[in-house]
């Protein structure tokens, strides 16, 4: 199976050999409208459909776009070979320095990122970039055991081997990166959207009281 590097690596020889041959480089990416999205029965989720919308270096537009694209490729490549990662504010204010390729607003690099996920079928964990600064936490008597950076497994229980804070769910939450092993007795899960109130039940020991496991979701 390709992977996630391979796959960008395809995209930026592409552009290369649009480049050699004296071509106007092109990118095709699916269209992103209503008309374009179908419901796949057998994985129950919606994806893109045929349609295609191409940006070309024709334009003055498409042409800063190929580029931002071919730095952020670059990127991308050079972290996974340093096996290091960002987040997507990071990403944006690295672009500083790519001249011409800068991005002028976050949502503009966060937009490139997920034509980069629908493109190559990976998602942005994929590509070493992380949504947020952090995840969500959890405290709650449930037992997990998460692969550190040394490659080597930690059994956690989220109540007794963490602080008030909880635990923090990492952004690759795949299987060979995070398993769950044991519910306790716990038997609920309550999602909580503010720290405030997180904090507040934790105080009160809610999750002892009532069997929950409390999930701070950050909004």
């Amino acid at each position: 199976m390709a992977s996630a590097v391979s796959e960008l690596e395809q995209i930026a020889a592409q552009i290369y050999q649009q480049l050699s041959t004296g071509k106007v480089p092109e990118m095709s990416i699916p269209t992103r409208s209503k008309n374009n999205i179908i419901f796949d029965e057998q994985s129950k989720v919606w994806r893109y459909g045929e349609s295609k919308t191409t940006r070309t270096a024709k334009k003055l537009d498409g042409a800063y776009m190929l580029l931002r694209t071919t730095y952020l490729l670059d990127f991308i490549r050079e972290m996974s070979n340093q096996s290091k990662s960002s987040t997507l504010r990071e990403l944006y204010y690295i672009s500083e320095g790519w001249d011409l390729g800068k991005f002028h607003a976050q949502d503009e690099s966060n937009k490139l990122i997920e034509d980069l996920e629908i493109v190559t079928h990976f998602q942005r964990e994929d590509f070493k970039i992380r949504p947020e600064e952090d995840g969500a936490k959890v405290l709650g008597d449930v037992t997990l055991t998460e692969i550190n950076r040394k490659g080597k497994p930690m059994r956690i229980n989220c109540r007794n081997d963490v602080g008030d804070t909880g635990y923090n769910i990492p952004y690759n939450v795949e299987d060979n990166k995070i398993t769950f092993n044991d519910f306790g007795k716990s038997t609920c899960i309550i999602a909580i959207e503010t720290g405030g109130m997180f904090d507040r039940l934790v105080e009160n020991g809610f999750d002892e009281t009532h069997e929950a496991i409390l999930v701070h979701i950050k909004g």
